[in-house]
């Protein structure tokens, strides 16, 4: 009786080592069933990332249908354990709500002095430093520093780690158990089958190839990514531009406002003289001096003015806040060329080069991409089992223990779930994605039409006021300053007639400033370098 007692100890040892190699691949046995915790599909399908929402995405995971039931049929004498849904693959990356919020806004245009000795800036004449940086040195230097594209650059491979993932095959499974372990012992009067242990491989087996789908949707929602980074490249550099002008006009601003207090010490002085010789009243002393004080703090605003923007442009281009304040620019402000195109060529370069247009088209490839996947997800996978070890304890009835082995298969039965539902949602996505790249296409029509507009009136503005709004004040002023200097008016005549003319000046660099805007937002709109 001992003896036949002894070998029953021998299924609690086997029962516990099935139990540790169950708790070591992760699933949970009770009796006859265990689970496996399926995590969450490929993130490249999540319609997000940190340039924004993924163009076609559809909002849903093909990846798996979740909840699926655990489906298993008996392959000689034990059972296959394998969900359905074991070849899901982990998701890999974040994401991110909403866009990254570009755009500087142009700062206002600092007030020009009404009184001094202003005149045209030459046509030819630079604004800046000679050793400042050009606008192509500063592209660069944006390309290769900004802390924004330098960040979003990643996105490129994690868009291709996302691809390797979508192509990984799911992992096989490993299962072991012990059944029909009596609770004490077999008797003739509690008869019992004899103790059984199972090692059992199941293999999953993609008969639907749902994985080259799955790798055909991540490629897309790649080239997708690369090109959303090329659009944030474009609205970065639209920044730059902005950042760029408001250097050159608050630098401009500055050398206007010294030439303002320029002209007032000079008149200042000539009626410091007048009023020495009492040639004149006191009045209009007293009123230059008050000029020469405004003159003064005008030029600390504008002082002010070209730090706060030469800080914007540093911080775009990355350079050290100790360095911050010697940053200098070198543009020829003024550009008077004519557009490169007629309106419908650069309508059409625009729909060809915009690279937001490139990634909603491909976001529409995408949402076809979709549509296959989903029909593919109508068959789950197969489960190959193999059991390569199954013994039967015989010993308690003095016999010997036997060994053999088991092969089976598990299939779904598609019958109730064909994924009817992902599948209507996928092909809706395509119908919508084609409304929202229509919609793009009319945005970017818009935005083209609106920036030749700019340009054309802009520059004809400009044009208008050098060549005929400035001559004419400057007729007016230096009549002005004929008169004073004979005798017939006073010296409060010619600052009105100085008044006047700086106000046209002002007006001038306004115009200029505005074209310089006007061209670089048409290359913005276009979406390509049209003109410096």
């Amino acid at each position: 009786m001992n003896e036949r007692n002894e070998p029953r100890t021998r299924p609690t040892a086997w029962a516990a080592m099935a139990l540790l190699l169950l708790l070591a691949t992760g699933a949970k046995t009770f009796g006859q069933t265990a689970e496996f915790d399926i995590p969450d599909p490929p993130g490249v399908l999540e319609g997000k990332n940190s340039l924004g929402p993924a163009p076609g995405a559809s909002g849903y995971s093909p990846f798996g249908q979740s909840g699926a039931p655990v489906m298993g049929g008996r392959a000689g004498p034990s059972v296959t354990r394998a969900p359905l849904d074991s070849a899901t693959p982990r998701a890999s990356r974040r994401s991110w709500e909403g866009q990254p919020n570009f755009r500087v806004q142009a700062i206002p245009e600092a007030a020009v002095p009404a009184y001094g000795s202003l005149d045209l800036p030459s046509a030819d004449v630079p604004v800046g430093s000679e050793d400042g940086y050009s606008l192509d040195d500063a592209v660069q230097l944006l390309m290769d520093r900004n802390l924004e594209l330098l960040a979003l650059k990643f996105e490129v491979p994690m868009a291709e780690a996302d691809v390797l993932t979508a192509g990984l095959r799911a992992n096989p499974i490993f299962y072991a158990d012990a059944q029909l372990v009596p609770y004490g012992s077999f008797t003739p009067g509690r008869p019992g089958g004899q103790t059984q242990y199972d090692i059992n491989i199941t293999h999953p087996i993609d008969v639907n190839n749902k994985r080259k789908a799955r790798v055909q949707v991540a490629q897309v929602a790649r080239r997708a990514v690369e090109a959303q980074l090329q659009d944030a490249v474009r609205r970065q550099v639209d920044n730059l531009y902005t950042a760029f002008v408001d250097v050159a006009a608050a630098d401009l601003t500055l050398e206007y406002s010294r030439k303002y207090q320029q002209g007032i010490g000079q008149l200042l002085s000539i009626n410091e003289d007048l009023l020495e010789k009492k040639q004149i009243a006191e009045d209009p002393v007293f009123a230059l001096r008050a000029q020469r004080d405004v003159a003064r703090l005008q030029i600390r605003e504008a002082e002010q003015a070209l730090a706060r923007t030469t800080r914007t442009l540093s911080q775009l281009l990355n350079i050290p806040r100790e360095q911050a304040s010697a940053v200098r620019i070198h543009d020829k402000l003024r550009d008077d060329r004519p557009l490169p195109m007629a309106e419908d060529g650069l309508i059409a370069l625009a729909l060809e080069r915009r690279p937001d247009l490139q990634a909603q088209r491909l976001g529409l490839h995408r949402a076809h991409a979709d549509v296959r996947l989903a029909k593919r997800e109508r068959l789950s996978d197969f489960y190959l089992l193999y059991q390569p070890y199954t013994f039967q304890d015989n010993r308690p009835d003095g016999l010997n223990g036997a060994r053999s082995w088991a092969v089976g298969l598990t299939a779904p039965m598609p019958i109730y779930n064909r994924n009817q539902g992902n599948i209507a949602r996928a092909q809706l996505n395509v119908t919508q994605t084609h409304v929202e790249l229509d919609q793009a296409v009319r945005r970017v029509q818009d935005e083209v039409s609106d920036a030749v507009r700019e340009f054309e009136l802009s520059r004809q503005a400009m044009i208008d006021s050098e060549s005929e709004i400035l001559p004419s004040a400057r007729r007016v002023r230096d009549a002005a300053y004929r008169r004073w200097q004979g005798g017939e008016t006073g010296i409060l005549a010619f600052l009105d007639a100085q008044r006047e003319f700086n106000e046209r000046v002002r007006e001038y660099r306004d115009a200029i400033v505005r074209h310089r805007r006007a061209v670089l937002d048409l290359n913005t709109a276009v979406g390509a370098r049209l003109l410096p």
